[in-house]
C-alpha cells in the first residue's frame, strides 16, 4: 500500500473541479453559496462513510444494513469450478452472505470539527461442499470493531467542500469465531468469517464535494493500515479505497446516484496458529488466498424530508455490482452488495 495513491486521487479531485469550471454561467445563476447537506443529494450514496460534516451543535444518528453476497470461486480474475479447487483443497466454498448492521453518531463540536463514532454487528453464513460430496454450512455472528473519527473541514465555498477524516478502528470484534464442521467440532473459522481485525487500525480519508443546481458530485480516498499483530499472530492487510459518485436532484425530496468504487486490500501477514495444520482443508484457511482488488458500480436513491416534524430525516438505498475482480490465490467471487440506511439530524 502506497500513500502516493492519496496524492494521485487529490490530483483527480482538482481535475474534476477544473472540468466543471466550464459551468460558470450556471454557477452565476445559482449564486456563490456554501455547499450544503440540506438537500436530497447533500449526502453521498449510503454505502459511503464520513462523506459530510456538521455545523456546531448538530447531532446525527444513523443506522445502516449492508448485506454482501458471494458465490463460486475465482483464481486471479477468472471464475473456476469446484474440481479446480479440489486439486489443492478438500472443501470448496459455494455461497456466502455477510450481513452488517451499523450504528453511528456524529456531533459537530464546532463549525470546523465533527466527531463520529460507529459500531457494527456482523453475521456470516457460508455453504460449502466437501470433495466427497458432503454439503454443510458454517455460521457465526458477533460484534465488529468500533471506529472513532474526527472530520476536519478544510474548505467550504462556491458550492464546493473539502474535508479530511482522521480515525482509528478499535479491536472490539472477534478473531476467534468458531463453528462445527463434518470433519471437526468447534473449529476456528476461516479468515473472511472473522468479525474483527484484532488490531488497532488507523485510517485517513479525504473527501471532495461539489454541488450544482440540480446535481452534485463527490470523490473520496480512504487509506487504512494496521498496527502490530492480533492475539492469533497475524495481521490483516492494509487497504485503499477510492470512491466517486454523481447524484441528480429530482425534486426537493428525491435524488438518485451513480457510483464507482475501487478497492485494493493487501494479503494477510502471518498465520493463525490454529489453522497451520489445516491449510489444505479449504481455501479460507490459507493466507495465500487473501488480498484482492475490485471495482464496483452502484445505483442509489435518497429520500430527504426538508420540512415538518421529521425535518432532516433521510433514507437511502443502493445496489452495487462488481464489474472487475482480481484475487490472490483462490477466493470467492463477490456478486452483489445492497446498502440501506436511515439518517436523522437535529440541532441541540
Amino acid at each position: 500500500m502506497n500513500i502516493s495513491k492519496l496524492f494521485v486521487l487529490s490530483l483527480a479531485f482538482i481535475f474534476l473541479n477544473n472540468v466543471y469550471a466550464q459551468k460558470e454561467e450556471e454557477e452565476k445563476a445559482f449564486g456563490e453559496q456554501d455547499w450544503t447537506s440540506a438537500r436530497p443529494d447533500g449526502h453521498a450514496p449510503i454505502h459511503v462513510m464520513g462523506d459530510h460534516y456538521h455545523a456546531k451543535g448538530e447531532l446525527m444518528f444513523s443506522y445502516r444494513f449492508m448485506p454482501m453476497f458471494m458465490e463460486g470461486n475465482m483464481r486471479g480474475d477468472d471464475a473456476i469450478d469446484d474440481q479446480e479447487v479440489y486439486e489443492d483443497y478438500m472443501v470448496a466454498p459455494q455461497e456466502m452472505q455477510m450481513n452488517m448492521h451499523m450504528l453511528g453518531i456524529m456531533y459537530g463540536v464546532s463549525d470546523r470539527i465533527t466527531l463520529m463514532a460507529m459500531t457494527n454487528y456482523i453475521s456470516n453464513s457460508m455453504d460449502l461442499t466437501a470433495m466427497n460430496g458432503t454439503d454443510f454450512t458454517t455460521e457465526n455472528a458477533n460484534l465488529g470493531d468500533v471506529s472513532l473519527t474526527a472530520m476536519i473541514k478544510v474548505l467550504n465555498e462556491n458550492r464546493q467542500s473539502f474535508h479530511a477524516n482522521l480515525g482509528v478502528s478499535i479491536p472490539t470484534g472477534s478473531v476467534d469465531e468458531r463453528d462445527d464442521t463434518p470433519m471437526m467440532n468447534d473449529v476456528v473459522l476461516g479468515y473472511p468469517m472473522q468479525t474483527g481485525s484484532g488490531t488497532f487500525d488507523p485510517f485517513a480519508k479525504i473527501t471532495y464535494l461539489k454541488q450544482f443546481e440540480v446535481f452534485s458530485l463527490g470523490a473520496q480516498a480512504h487509506f487504512r493500515t494496521r498496527i502490530g499483530e492480533n492475539d492469533e499472530n497475524y495481521t490483516f492487510g492494509d487497504s485503499f479505497q477510492a470512491s466517486t459518485w454523481v447524484a441528480h436532484k429530482i425534486s426537493d425530496n428525491f435524488s438518485f446516484s451513480l457510483s464507482a468504487d475501487y478497492t485494493s486490500t493487501e494479503a494477510i501477514d502471518g498465520v493463525n496458529n490454529n489453522l497451520i495444520d489445516m491449510t489444505n482443508t479449504m481455501p479460507l484457511f490459507d493466507v495465500g488466498n487473501t488480498g484482492r482488488e475490485s471495482i464496483l458500480t452502484g445505483l442509489g436513491v435518497n429520500y430527504y424530508i426538508a420540512n415538518g416534524s421529521l425535518k432532516d430525516l433521510r433514507i437511502g438505498i443502493e445496489y452495487q455490482l462488481p464489474v472487475w475482480q482480481d484475487v490472490n490465490g483462490i477466493q470467492m467471487e463477490q456478486t452483489q452488495v445492497i446498502s440501506g440506511g436511515i439518517q436523522y439530524t437535529l440541532s441541540l
